[in-house]
């Protein structure tokens, strides 16, 4: 398998959902969330690389982290920016010449399953560009001053995941884009997508849930409960 991809793991948010806590130093079963991105990614024969972009006052933290754990891959971390894409650029400039793809990952989702990552990896290979994604379970609305205007059909939404991965050409290209027209995307795929490139969107896992408030630690907990019976009884 190439190693080709290089994973960029966005971990400088702001913790406000979280009380002050930032989310992917906390504990989770028995690691910290930031371990169990690490972990699945480093599972991934297509993997070269893994860049950790946090903000700048905690880089001592990670890098006493990334101290005491195990890791098979170079690891290096980036300063985070004042925005998502700010961090995304500041990441992106450290990515190894030799890696052709980039594989851009919320690293508040922990329970990526490394399939998953091969997966959108291998479609992104073949088109430039791919998402993981889930069909949306729920009719949504589009409401506008506190009433309904339209009901859009629910067989074309999908709830958007990440990883994101793109060429490394296609990708400066579009931050290129972005920067001359001063526009600042929260979400990779619109960067891209304003290029007029197409994204493929990838059979993503429900489980690949983005932890953001304190009670989705609950839920991930259970979930990795789960994983882990069944990983023992398979």
């Amino acid at each position: 398998m190439r190693k080709d991809t290089a994973a960029l793991l966005v971990c400088a948010g702001s913790a406000s959902r979280m009380g002050g806590i930032n989310k992917i130093l906390h504990p989770l079963g028995r690691r910290t969330v930031l371990e169990y991105g690490l972990s699945s990614f480093c599972q991934c024969g297509s993997i070269a690389e893994i860049v950790i972009v946090v903000r700048a006052d905690e880089i001592p933290k990670f890098q006493e982290l990334l101290s005491r754990i195990s890791i098979p891959l170079p690891v290096k971390l980036a300063a985070g920016g004042n925005t998502r894409q700010e961090s995304v650029k500041n990441g992106f400039s450290l990515i190894s010449p030799d890696c052709q793809y980039a594989a851009i990952h919320d690293g508040a989702r922990p329970l990526i399953r490394p399939a998953a990552i091969e997966r959108v990896i291998a479609d992104a290979r073949r088109t430039g560009a791919a998402t993981l994604g889930v069909p949306v379970k729920d009719t949504i609305k589009i409401v506008k001053n506190g009433i309904i205007t339209d009901t859009p059909e629910r067989s074309m939404l999908y709830q958007t995941q990440t990883p994101q991965v793109f060429s490394v050409s296609l990708y400066a290209e579009a931050m290129q884009l972005a920067k001359q027209q001063g526009r600042d995307y929260t979400d990779d795929c619109q960067l891209v997508e304003a290029l007029g490139t197409p994204v493929t969107m990838t059979a993503g896992d429900y489980t690949n849930l983005k932890l953001t408030t304190p009670e989705d630690f609950a839920v991930a907990e259970a979930l990795l409960a789960e994983r882990e019976k069944e990983e023992h009884n398979g």
